[in-house]
């Protein structure tokens, strides 16, 4: 208890930085329907928020380096508050862009400072409660956030001006707390083909789960305008998504510790396709349809990247986890970057169905190259435990990499 007490002030400000962050997707997505931006000008707000995080994964720990945790995460809250306040001062899709690059390098840039602070802090003791409580207050967070967006009118000054003092406020437990500074960890070497050496179906895994997150998250609010949600509305289906995420990670842990991991991806995809199929055909139902198929949506595809993972770790040795993690994250971005503007495209030429389509696509060719993967190498006999691997910084290895160690 006393452990996590110290670490309160770390929770309070990812609880407030997923608050600020978690919401300005959505409400740029809103705010751009509002102001007449095209799908696509839409979706690339999306992907500039994936090319900033990419940056900020790797740009964090050397800042931390030069001028420490805490003027870092300083440094990071700043550029995410500045690309908020300045949305309303230029009203262009693409100025919109690059503060969008500037709040993916806070969510990022922060993350890591925040990770680093944890992992520099715990034992293998004290992990797994350390995570469990991380864990919580992110994806508690990130609910709250998408709720936010039922009460913050789109292209609004105050809007994004309450959403840039969450992420000031974000300042304050890291910068007043008494816990001392960690001495700044040594940055991931970035060596992607490592994921695809180690596994390449869970290479492939975390680029279909950023297909599906990214594509949900950044256009989610055009699909929902398109088939006639309110904004409040489009805020309950956000949220349903990450609470059937947030559902599913137990019994779907308890099924990647229990089978093989291969036939978990694959069985997910297939449910994966269904809920889109069942997503299309509800698309003009009822609201109360549509909520369910959202978090049927979050239940299936929320929980591949953590499988994924575990699935990689399996057949990579303790030196390599950490570089793993930041591999696997490297797919991620890839696919997130991409995925916004592709399916924002494809809304505009095809309509609001195109986007699940697109996401059950991806799915499809994961079901298949999981299938013939099974037939190219065996599963191993010793198995990493599960672990929920929430897509924050590539830091994130470091601090999961007690959890993971061989049964």
């Amino acid at each position: 208890m006393r452990m996590l007490i110290s670490f309160a002030a770390l929770f309070l400000s990812v609880a407030l930085l997923q608050l600020s962050s978690g919401g300005v997707g959505p409400l740029d997505a809103l705010s751009g329907i509002a102001l007449g931006f095209s799908t696509t000008q839409i979706g690339l707000l999306g992907s500039a928020h994936f090319v900033g995080f990419f940056i900020g994964c790797w740009w964090a720990p050397r800042l931390m380096g030069s001028v420490g945790h805490s003027r870092a995460f300083a440094a990071f809250t700043a550029s995410g508050a500045i690309g908020l306040l300045a949305h309303m001062l230029i009203i262009d899709p693409y100025a919109w862009a690059l503060m969008r690059i500037a709040s993916g390098l806070c969510v990022a840039g922060c993350y890591t400072v925040i990770e680093a602070w944890l992992q520099a802090k715990v034992n293998n003791e004290t992990r797994g409660r350390t995570m469990g409580v991380y864990r919580i207050a992110d994806m508690g967070a990130s609910l709250v956030a998408q709720l936010m967006i039922g009460v913050l009118e789109p292209a609004s000054y105050v809007s994004y001006n309450l959403l840039a003092l969450l992420c000031c406020a974000a300042l304050l437990p890291m910068t007043l707390t008494k816990v001392s500074q960690p001495k700044t960890p040594s940055a991931p070497r970035l060596r992607p083909m490592l994921a695809v050496a180690r596994s390449p179906l869970a290479a492939a895994g975390v680029i279909v789960a950023a297909l599906s997150s990214a594509s949900f998250r950044m256009v989610g609010p055009i699909y929902g305008q398109e088939v006639g949600l309110r904004p409040d509305q489009i805020a309950y289906f956000l949220a349903a998504f990450v609470l059937g995420g947030a559902l599913a990670q137990y019994p779907i842990g308890w099924l990647a510790d229990k089978f093989d991991r291969r036939w978990v991806l694959i069985g997910l995809s297939v449910a994966a396709v269904i809920s889109c199929m069942v997503a299309n055909v509800i698309g003009a139902g009822s609201t109360a349809a549509i909520m369910a198929g959202a978090v049927f949506f979050g239940l299936t595809t929320f929980p591949i990247y953590s499988v994924a993972a575990a699935h990689a770790h399996d057949f990579a040795s303790d030196d390599e986890r950490v570089e793993l993690s930041a591999a696997l994250m490297f797919f991620f971005a890839l696919g997130a970057i991409a995925s916004p503007l592709v399916s924002s495209t494809l809304i505009n030429w095809y309509g609001p169905s195109a986007l699940f389509i697109m996401i059950a696509a991806g799915h499809v060719a994961l079901i298949f190259f999981g299938l013939f993967r099974m037939r190219a190498r065996d599963t191993v006999s010793e198995r990493t435990p599960y672990v929920y691997a929430p897509r924050t910084s590539f830091v994130i290895g470091r601090l999961s990499k007690g959890l993971r160690r061989k049964r």
